[in-house]
């Protein structure tokens, strides 16, 4: 009987080193990386969102690392899409594959499968952000309320990109988005292991806080002022940009905005903390010896 091929997922909160966990196990195996980082996706920002480096990339084939114009649209639908399409192509040369980061909606994409939604056109999309735009936060609730209340229950009030998603969504299919949700999880023909990296959390905060500084002493300042005119882009919508746009437009000192980059970056580690919580099948790896209990647990599963 023919041997499924396998996605070893690596992944975990933001700073806990999945990068250099994912290259050393794709040169131990001989096999590629496909990244699951929303934010990487994107070029001319990769400090901001701690791509790899041209090193680390020249270490292992990545895929879905700078493809994407800041001004492209791009969503965890599509993601689950051309991952699909790309999968095969892998297989034929490794009957393994590394999925590497910390966006769980991506992650969960290609392991559970995301329902069947319509395509937002740019009409609707450039409505609903030109809604935000000029009534913030509030405008985008008051909508939702009367679109689909049900979802607006359920969703974090404060995560304006979620409530806009929902919204476009709503207009698309002249339904409410809550009801489209199935939540019915797709077969899928290959073998799934899912691992982190688990520090302490005093010690994956220590991380993160080092992480920043050393951010802003490669040159991230530089990089936030480069795209700072295409600072309305849904792209350049995520921690770090913001802090340093704030610092740029006046409302923040320097000081101020590396400190709230580095806050806002250990709330966004408990988040993804939280959604790995659910899954009860991650392999949680000691950071003193990750990679001999990743090659442990792969062994193991063949």
């Amino acid at each position: 009987m023919e041997r499924r091929p396998t996605l070893i997922i690596v992944t975990g909160p933001t700073g806990s080193g999945k990068t250099d966990l994912s290259i050393q196990l794709a040169r131990q195996l001989g096999c590629e990386i496909i990244s699951a980082d929303s934010r990487q996706l994107f070029r001319d920002i990769p400090i901001g969102t701690a791509a790899p480096t041209q090193e680390q990339l020249a270490a292992a084939r990545h895929h879905f690392v700078g493809t994407l114009g800041l001004d492209e649209y791009y969503s965890a639908a599509r993601y689950e899409e051309d991952v699909m399409k790309l999968l095969p192509q892998l297989w034929a040369k490794n009957d393994k594959a590394i999925m590497c980061g910390g966006s769980m909606m991506y992650i969960d994409a290609v392991t559970r499968g995301i329902d069947e939604l319509p395509t937002v056109s740019d009409t609707v999309r450039a409505h609903v952000m030109q809604l935000y735009q000029d009534e913030g936060i509030e405008g985008i609730r008051l909508m939702l309320r009367n679109l689909d209340p049900d979802y607006l229950a359920e969703a974090d009030p404060s995560n304006h990109r979620r409530l806009i998603h929902a919204i476009e969504i709503c207009l698309e299919a002249g339904a409410p988005y809550s009801s489209l949700r199935t939540g019915a999880v797709k077969h899928r023909d290959f073998n799934i292991i899912t691992m982190m990296i688990d520090y302490p959390r005093e010690q994956l905060f220590d991380r993160i806080n080092r992480r920043v500084e050393a951010m802003m002493e490669q040159g991230l300042e530089q990089e936030a002022r480069k795209v700072y005119h295409l600072r309305h882009l849904n792209s350049l919508n995520t921690v770090g940009y913001k802090e340093m746009f704030a610092w740029f437009d006046g409302t923040m000192d320097r000081d101020t905005a590396v400190a709230r980059m580095a806050k806002n970056t250990r709330v966004y580690a408990k988040k993804q903390l939280t959604w790995l919580k659910r899954n009860p099948d991650v392999i949680r790896l000691s950071p003193e010896n990750a990679f001999a209990e990743a090659m442990r647990a792969i062994s193991q599963q063949q």
